[in-house]
């Protein structure tokens, strides 16, 4: 069990996912996509979301403090390097 946290348009939040070994950054954004256009996202529901919306959106990876994966898809910063 992985939790992706998606942030958008000023919006955070988590989605529980199934995943069966290591997802690529390029499924996690199809995934994304797909989640909020289904409502699957609490508190952001787009159901006509452009398919390339998170094309340009880092994906962060981390361990929770008990192992469990920790997805961030969040949008690129003007700061840091």
């Amino acid at each position: 069990m992985a939790t992706l946290n998606i942030t958008y348009n000023g919006l955070s939040s988590d989605v529980p996912l199934e995943m069966d070994g290591h997802v690529s950054d390029v499924d996690v954004r199809r995934i994304a996509v797909e989640v909020v256009r289904s409502g699957g996202v609490p508190g952001l529901h787009i159901s006509n979301l452009r398919e390339d919306t998170f094309s340009h959106y880092v994906v962060d990876r981390f361990r929770g403090p008990r192992g469990e994966e920790r997805i961030y898809l969040r949008p690129k910063v003007p700061f840091g390097a």
